[in-house]
């Protein structure tokens, strides 16, 4: 077809990268923010929001994903145009599916740290909640959720590819890597560079997050310094 594998390959990872971060980013936000609630007020808030936890864990992901995308593509679209309003879409939808497993894993740091003596010494000299949510306990419960981000980048990579596979992805012009491994499947036989490239792309750019992700966790971890 005359393309050019690697500039597409350079292009696309622009938005594969994009949508791996940003839906990383809500993920992350909205697990932060209901395991800290859950774990540190406790009593009937912590009831009512590890339920909803437990209801959206059991609730099937990739049909519940391309479900929304089918029905509210074409709204978005007419709002936001083709691209960005994919990507808006895409970037809410993975990130709002996968905060279950930080805010549990919040909601257990915070019910251990929550006990200790220096919580107990700040609370009685008078720090507020929230004081004591962000700057003595969040720190402490840090380096699970960030290695949690790593591979929230690399799922939502690879569930983006999935949705470019069905057809209900990005349009068909924008060379994401998940497009462009869909494009080449019908070319295994006689040029398979065209699964390879996109291929590595992808499994380096999972790699190298999950390295940063390493190193954040021993650079930010109070017990480390």
């Amino acid at each position: 077809m005359g393309q050019d594998i690697l500039a597409r390959i350079l292009y696309g990872g622009r938005i594969s990268i994009a949508v791996g971060v940003f839906s990383m980013v809500v993920a992350i936000t909205l697990g932060i923010l209901i395991g800290a609630l859950s774990g540190f007020y406790g009593g009937w808030l912590d009831v009512v929001l590890m339920r909803l936890t437990d209801l959206c864990l059991a609730l099937p992901r990739l049909p519940l994903l391309l479900l929304v995308i089918f029905l509210f593509r074409d709204a978005i679209k007419a709002i936001a145009g083709p691209e960005l309003g994919i990507f808006v879409l895409v970037v809410l939808v993975i990130g709002g599916l996968n905060w279950m497993s930080v805010a549990r894993l919040v909601r257990a740091g915070f019910l251990t740290v929550r006990e200790q003596e220096f919580v107990t010494a700040a609370r009685a000299l008078g720090a507020s909640p929230r004081r004591l949510i962000w700057i003595h306990i969040l720190p402490n419960v840090i380096s699970p959720v960030l290695v949690a981000a790593t591979l929230s980048v690399s799922t939502a990579i690879v569930t983006e590819s999935t949705l470019s596979f069905f057809g209900l992805g990005f349009p068909p012009d924008v060379p994401t890597w998940g497009r462009m491994l869909y494009d080449a499947q019908n070319f295994l036989e006689f040029a398979p560079y065209m699964v390879v490239f996109p291929g590595t792309a992808i499994f380096l750019t999972v790699l190298s997050i999950n390295y940063i992700g390493d190193g954040l966790r021993d650079a930010l971890d109070p017990r480390l310094s």
